[in-house]
């Protein structure tokens, strides 16, 4: 079992819950845009995000979108010593550095110390791109072990100053490389892993090879805290991280819509039916698993783990619930399947 830190009121590693993690893709420098989009963020389910604090413009926001924001911030520091500091000073719940690109042994140390007297965990975060040369020379590029021994040394160089409270993650842009590194960490040390395939791409694209990536380490037990890292609109990272945390079993919370491929005994509109249950009960916090079944033949028996579900029939369907009879039912299936989750909800 991992290290455990606190990100604010929330635990990584140590047997907590696996987090999720996203980034603002707004300029910190406006704050209420990033409030905005922080709080849009935290609404869709994420529970710690992270801001770019690149000036001392972005450090002196820090305050404002602490005292403001629903959830833990991480400020993401590079090279400048000092912001990590500002940000500290100014209530961040956790920083994002790498030790080594922040100058002197010194400087180092100040971050540290600092970082212990406000209580707050770093994250010493490295990817393919930022692997050191004499380490690229080494292995002849940024491979899992190169990762690895890179976000090692920077972690000693914190444990030398007497700081203990810290995440790794090394990322690569591809999922393979990003599991080998970190099952290779998990081998070689306790600190909390925070996973995710860096750069992943587009919404589709990215979505896959991020599942594939934190899934497969996940099905390990593997990994304490996940940022899925999407092109575009931060909110879809977040909702990418809530599916594949419940694919791999480690959240039953929300709405899980299950439903057929379809094939030629196909009888309703299965995949419109499935998006327009979904949709109606995108912010259920409650765990419900719905079956949308394209026909009878083996609909309900394949739908019958759900809690409710439905399955096409020449002229109409059938509704079933767990521990009742099922239910011939006619009309828009989709407002029929609709009102009788919300009545099952409103039961319990």
């Amino acid at each position: 079992m991992t290290r455990r830190v606190y990100a604010g009121s929330v635990p990584i590693g140590g047997g907590a819950r696996v987090s999720i993690q996203s980034m603002t893709n707004t300029d910190t420098r406006d704050r209420e845009a990033t409030l905005a989009q922080i709080r849009q963020l935290a609404g869709a389910g994420c529970e710690i995000v992270r801001v770019s604090v690149y000036d001392d413009a972005c450090a002196d926001n820090v305050r404002f979108l602490v005292d403001n924001s629903p959830v833990p911030l991480v400020a993401d520091i590079h090279f400048d010593y000092r912001l990590a500091i500002k940000s500290l000073e100014n209530g961040i719940s956790k920083l994002r550095i790498n030790p080594g690109n922040i100058g002197s042994e010194a400087n180092v140390r100040k971050v540290a110390d600092c970082l212990k007297a406000h209580s707050a965990p770093v994250r010493i975060g490295v990817n393919s791109g930022s692997v050191e040369k004499d380490l690229m020379q080494k292995y002849g590029g940024p491979c899992p072990e190169a990762l690895v021994e890179s976000a090692l040394n920077h972690a000693a160089l914190l444990e030398n100053c007497g700081f203990t409270d810290i995440v790794l993650s090394m990322k690569a842009s591809n999922a393979a490389d990003t599991v080998k590194a970190n099952r290779l960490a998990a081998q070689k040390c306790d600190y909390p892993l925070h996973i995710g395939v860096t750069e992943a791409g587009t919404a589709k694209m990215g979505s896959i090879k991020s599942a594939i990536g934190i899934g497969s380490l996940l099905l390990d037990g593997i990994g304490d805290t996940v940022r899925v890292s999407l092109t575009g609109d931060p909110v879809n990272e977040v909702y990418a991280a809530k599916d594949i945390l419940k694919a791999v079993g480690l959240r039953k919370d929300g709405i899980d819509v299950i439903s057929c491929p379809t094939c030629g005994r196909t009888c309703i509109p299965v995949g419109e039916i499935a998006d327009k249950v979904s949709a109606a009960f995108s912010d259920l916090t409650s765990p419900l698993t719905v079956a949308v079944m394209g026909c009878v033949v083996n609909g309900v028996g394949e739908g019958s783990h759900a809690d409710i579900g439905i399955a096409g029939g020449r002229d109409g369907g059938i509704l079933f619930r767990k521990g009742k009879p099922p239910v011939t039912v006619r009309g828009d299936l989709a407002e029929i399947l609709i009102e009788a989750i919300k009545q099952e909800l409103g039961s319990k």
